[in-house]
């Protein structure tokens, strides 16, 4: 009955849609944000224990074979390391960049991602970065827990200061990138509340439109009854005559 009306429901139900799109997209983000930051808090409790170990073995006290026992303790870190760097999130990879179905490091820590940071959607020109590049966030880790462990072998003193040293940058590298995610989080869940506003905005013009005026649908239903009624009423009277009343 009205072909304007139509084309607004239609519309908005496009709109509605794309926006409900738009919240899986941030519900997805906010899980890979969350494995992201999990992860790279894990990593710093790592780098915090190699580099006590490391100060533990810069010392005089300690001999060439304790420095080599040592060294199979960062081989540990090191393969817990790769580990969460391998992170998945429901079998993505989130530290592959956008190759998200490639395993980013194998063993060696030699990574197979790419430098693109997997990003989605959370508006109709907006996108924020929820993946990362592997190699920015874990290869110089990778580099000095290996320097770390050949100085500890080597019962080489000044590289395993010097590789605690590297450890310490890699720690303020990370933190800066826990601090990205932050951001980024907080960016998500306010993009989530205006989405949720906006559909909320939505479903009610819909309704606007498509659903009838209860109280104009009963009125016009009551005054469409009475006269019914009246003309039911009217034919009555005028079946009940007969051609004497007619005449008279």
């Amino acid at each position: 009955d009205d072909p304007v009306g139509s084309m607004q429901a239609l519309s908005v139900k496009s709109s509605l849609a794309n926006m409900a799109q738009l919240e899986r997209n941030i519900t997805m983000g906010t899980v890979w944000l969350d494995a992201g930051e999990t992860a790279l808090g894990h990593a710093q409790e790592l780098i915090t224990e190699a580099r006590a170990l490391a100060t533990q073995m810069a010392t005089a006290t300690v001999n060439s074979d304790q420095r080599k026992a040592a060294a199979s303790q960062v081989q540990n870190l090191l393969e817990e390391m790769v580990s969460l760097g391998n992170t998945q999130v429901n079998g993505e990879f989130i530290f592959s960049g956008t190759r998200t179905d490639v395993a980013p490091f194998e063993a060696d820590g030699s990574y197979h991602g790419n430098g693109s940071p997997f990003s989605i959607k959370v508006g109709n020109t907006s996108t924020i970065e929820v993946g990362a590049d592997g190699a920015d966030l874990f290869g110089t880790v990778f580099a000095s827990l290996g320097d770390l462990k050949t100085a500890l072998e080597g019962n080489d003193v000044e590289g395993i200061t010097a590789a605690m040293d590297a450890l310490g940058k890699d720690a303020e590298h990370i933190s800066a990138r826990q601090s990205e995610i932050g951001s980024k989080a907080l960016r998500m869940e306010m993009k989530g509340e205006i989405l949720q506003d906006l559909q909320i905005s939505g479903s009610e013009r819909l309704s606007a439109i498509e659903d009838a005026d209860m109280a104009e649908a009963i009125t016009r239903l009551m005054s469409k009854e009475l006269a019914y009624k009246a003309a039911l009423a009217t034919s009555a009277r005028v079946m009940s005559l007969s051609l004497v009343d007619f005449v008279r």
